[in-house]
């Protein structure tokens, strides 16, 4: 990967940490209070909310500081060694984690009898495709645990 390419995307990924950062201190507890407003019936959940709303929004950047650091190995040219692997578990923790926040909160929204086929339908395709990142995960560090043994092995022969 060209050093260019590298560096535009961990400019983007800076960026992208900067307004995850802003969401989770201005934008998601203003949401949550002006949700506990509009929808009195369910204002209790404007803490919880705010909470698993944060955490989500961390289970992102956690990611992205992960793939900022598989991005270094690939600059230095490293990426199929050992040391790629904890950022790929980590990453692929961040989102079974986030999937199951998102589980949550489609469960405890059921419960209450407060949910809009929107919503519904939002909270389930957060799930599908928090559990299909998983997988991709899941397969990926297969390919990267061969790559990186093919590489070892590659070594020993020259």
């Amino acid at each position: 990967m060209q050093r260019t390419t590298i560096v535009v995307l961990k400019v983007l990924i800076a960026a992208l940490l900067v307004l995850l950062l802003c969401c989770q201190v201005f934008v998601v507890p203003a949401v949550a209070a002006q949700s506990a407003v509009r929808y009195s019936e369910i204002a209790y959940f404007e803490i919880p909310g705010t909470i698993v709303g944060i955490l989500f929004l961390l289970c992102v950047q956690v990611v992205l500081v992960c793939v900022w650091r598989l991005l270094s190995l690939v600059r230095e040219d490293s990426i199929f060694s050992e040391s790629a692997f904890p950022d790929v578990d980590v990453s692929l923790a961040a989102v079974a984690f986030a999937t199951f926040l998102v589980l949550v909160a489609l469960i405890a929204l059921s419960l209450t009898g407060f949910m809009t086929p929107s919503i519904t339908l939002l909270l389930l395709l957060g799930v599908v495709v928090g559990a299909g990142l998983s997988l991709l995960i899941v397969v990926l560090r297969s390919l990267l645990r061969k790559a990186s043994q093919l590489e070892h092995d590659l070594s020993e022969v020259v």
